[in-house]
């Protein structure tokens, strides 16, 4: 760290048991943080966390005018961090701006019954007992008890520190968020925000967020233990998991939310009409830049029914939608790397056999090739591969294929089967690909389920 010291780096914010944390700060490079003091992180399993008894109602309205909040952003506690990420960020600052000022829709009172409703089949699980009839006649009870979290969120979008924090207030539990280093702002200003709308409530006092750097022993070998936490719930790339699977043993389960690729289909239908063209390209353009291709939704791979030349007339107009700014992505994206550029390069030489459209910019670039490239297509690049029929796609679907864009909607149901038999966990219309309503399922499991602990009283 030569040449850093603490006056001209970033001061990364803590909040520890919902109250911001003064330590005294430590270097990292480019940011400070406060000293980590890992006997406040975790609660003592003694006596129950803050918010176990708090009912669900009174945990949503807290929510709900937290959302509220956030949208308002009186403190301007959302235009700091804002401000702070822009210049470290790879997302560009209209895409940041954008992302933030949707944060509250995540708190919304809807949704949030959503998601209790619809993967626990109702908030009396939450607050109680709920009575079951086993098949001998004999009555039973079960009751989703709050869990203790250790969350390794992602930071790849804003949106995931919002839905960390949701989740972990509705199951009651207590929470520490692991700030990553690419949005080392967004959580924090969200608790902060929370503290500000009710100031010692127990939900709030059940939230830590800090940062430490990932993989570091010396805090992850003492905090990941089954005398603290229930489970590791870990977002992130193959290394991530990696780190976390050789904490989990009996007592402390791996929650994760894996690595994943997207990508689309398209139908022959597409090729009825230009406007169907038109539609089909658009839409899956908005696919294909969402978050300008850094979400695991975004699609990168894209097979098209049809000949060569109709996989052509589908690219070339894709390529020009991918340039359009949308609500979660900019018209110029990140410069094509000189690693890529080369492979590319090799493939413009390659016509007919292959075909390229557009530049190294950052504008948008597709490629046309017989079968996928095989290398990983990133920054608003898309691979179009010509098809004879979309069932010969879902041989390129896998395990880590999270979402699949069918057009039109109508071709959805022949191919849903096949390709969750594949491995893939969403099946959506084209276009559809960003966001994911709450509720249903997320990487192929309910996460409210998968978060809490199960109890019965047999």
């Amino acid at each position: 760290m030569s040449g850093t010291t603490l006056d001209d780096t970033t001061a990364v914010v803590h909040m520890v048991r919902g109250e911001l944390d003064n330590s005294a700060p430590v270097a990292f490079g480019r940011f400070t943080a406060p000293a980590l003091d890992l006997d406040r992180l975790v609660w003592p399993r003694s006596e129950p966390g803050p918010a176990f008894d708090v009912p669900v109602a009174e945990i949503i309205d807290l929510l709900v005018e937290t959302g509220e909040a956030l949208k308002a952003d009186r403190a301007g506690l959302l235009a700091e961090a804002l401000e702070r990420m822009v210049p470290v960020s790879p997302l560009p600052a209209e895409v940041l701006e954008r992302a933030y000022a949707v944060l509250w829709r995540s708190f919304q009172r809807p949704g949030l019954y959503a998601q209790i409703d619809h993967e626990l089949g109702g908030a009396d699980v939450l607050d109680g007992w709920r009575e079951v009839r086993l098949p001998d006649d004999r009555i039973a009870a079960t009751r989703a008890f709050p869990p203790r979290l250790v969350h390794i969120i992602a930071g790849n979008a804003p949106g995931v520190a919002a839905m960390s924090v949701v989740r972990g207030a509705l199951t009651k539990g207590v929470n520490l968020l692991k700030l990553p280093s690419n949005d080392l702002f967004t959580a924090t200003a969200i608790l902060r925000t929370m503290a500000a709308v009710a100031p010692g409530h127990p939900v709030v006092r059940s939230f830590s967020a800090v940062y430490w750097r990932g993989g570091d022993e010396a805090v992850e070998s003492v905090l990941f233990r089954p005398q603290f936490f229930d489970k590791l719930v870990a977002w992130g790339g193959e290394s991530t998991i990696r780190s976390a699977v050789k904490y989990v043993g009996p007592g402390f389960e791996l929650v994760s939310f894996d690595p994943k690729t997207s990508i689309s289909m398209i139908g022959r239908e597409a090729f009825a009409s230009e406007e169907n063209l038109a539609q089909a390209a658009d839409a899956g353009a908005a696919d294909a830049t969402f978050f300008n291709q850094q979400a695991c939704v975004a699609s990168r791979f894209q097979f098209v029914e049809g000949s060569w030349d109709d996989a052509d007339r589908y690219a070339a107009l894709l390529c020009e939608r991918l340039g359009v700014a949308r609500e979660f992505s900019s018209a110029d994206g990140p410069r094509v790397g000189a690693e890529l550029r080369e492979e590319i390069d090799v493939l413009r030489s390659m016509e007919p056999e292959y075909r390229v459209w557009g530049g190294y910019d950052g504008r948008g670039l597709v490629i046309r090739s017989p079968e996928p490239v095989d290398f990983h297509p990133d920054g608003k690049i898309v691979d179009v591969v010509p098809v004879g029929a979309l069932s010969e796609a879902v041989a390129h679907a896998g395990v880590a294929t999270q979402t699949v864009g069918v057009y039109p909607d109508t071709r959805k149901a022949e191919l849903r089967d096949a390709l969750a038999c594949a491995g893939v966990q969403r099946v959506v219309s084209l276009g559809r690909a960003g966001g994911m309503p709450p509720g249903l399922s997320h990487d192929g499991f309910y996460p409210l389920q998968r978060l809490m602990r199960w109890v019965n009283d047999e």
